[in-house]
């Protein structure tokens, strides 16, 4: 193969890669606009809000549970069905497979706030509008950069995992059912036309707008404002307000302090819905090998936050 011919496929998926971005941020949008319009006209079921928060929550454990503490930070160790089960529901959020979502927040701990970070939230140029941007950069601009990455190098273990891989081919199959599946509830229960499409706006397009939003929030705002309970070398802070909708994931200086643990509460107050999900999952037998911070960690985190 020729140097021309490699470049030649280079660029393909670079343009492949951007067209993407702006399906995964324009669709979302524009289907979240087109659920507010339908509820004016329609009115607001209360089938289009349920679905909404179950689709959210599914996907939301799928992203935070699955995705992130699981796949990329390997915090415990799951069983068949639920290693499944977090693949399909992490695909369906529509945040990217799962290899592109683990190289790229693996990529992310390595180089936090440095310039081979894909999603740093630092100022881009002088004032005020350098600071804009570099927001934008880190909450959604990022994803229209086409970062020449070598994902394998960053996922070699989970390119060896069969089912895995099966999960992350299959995953513009799992996107389309996490936007079918609430349309087909929603109509099934409510027997109306207002359930199918409902169902779709909210529980779909809608629950997509507003995890992605949440997520990049935590890109963005999560290494800008809020509390830094920890010096690190990077600028990761934590964002209470967003524990909820992340599910304990914008306790994010707490979770860079110490990745690879899979809990990010650091005082009983601070919510990490996630969190409590796997030591659920862990009680019943369902996950194992769980990364807990020990007694003599978390008196080391005291000592160390007291000098």
């Amino acid at each position: 193969m020729t140097t021309e011919t490699v470049n030649s496929s280079q660029a393909q998926r670079d343009v492949v890669a951007s067209r993407l971005a702006y399906l995964t941020v324009g669709v979302p949008t524009l289907g979240t606009a087109g659920a507010v319009a339908y509820a004016i006209h329609d009115g607001l079921w209360v089938s289009d809000i349920v679905l909404f928060v179950v689709m959210y929550t599914i996907t939301a454990i799928g992203v935070e549970v699955g995705l992130h503490r699981y796949f990329t930070h390997r915090s415990f160790d799951a069983t068949e069905p639920v290693k499944v089960f977090l693949g399909a529901a992490g695909s369906m959020a529509a945040q990217g497979p799962i290899v592109f979502w683990v190289a790229n927040h693996r990529i992310h701990h390595a180089f936090a706030d440095t310039d081979r970070d894909p999603h740093s939230p630092r100022p881009q140029g002088p004032g005020m509008r350098g600071r804009v941007k570099g927001l934008w950069h880190g909450h959604v601009g990022w994803l229209f950069r086409v970062n020449r990455i070598d994902w394998s190098r960053h996922t070699r273990d989970w390119l060896a995992d069969r089912r895995v891989m099966s999960i992350n081919t299959q995953y513009f199959t799992l996107v389309v059912l996490g936007i079918a599946l609430p349309g087909v509830v929603g109509g099934v229960v409510t027997q109306s036309l207002h359930g199918v499409i409902g169902g779709v706006l909210w529980g779909g397009f809608a629950r997509i707008f507003a995890l992605d939003h949440a997520t990049w929030a935590v890109n963005s705002l999560g290494h800008t404002i809020g509390n830094r309970a920890f010096a690190l070398r990077d600028d990761s802070r934590n964002v209470g307000v967003l524990a909820p909708p992340t599910l304990g994931g914008s306790w994010h200086n707490n979770h860079h302090a110490r990745p690879s643990l899979a809990q990010t509460r650091r005082h009983w107050w601070q919510l990490d819905l996630a969190g409590e999900l796997i030591r659920l999952l862990d009680r019943v037998g369902l996950v194992r090998n769980v990364r807990y911070l020990s007694s003599s960690e978390r008196a080391g985190e005291e000592h160390g936050r007291r000098n």
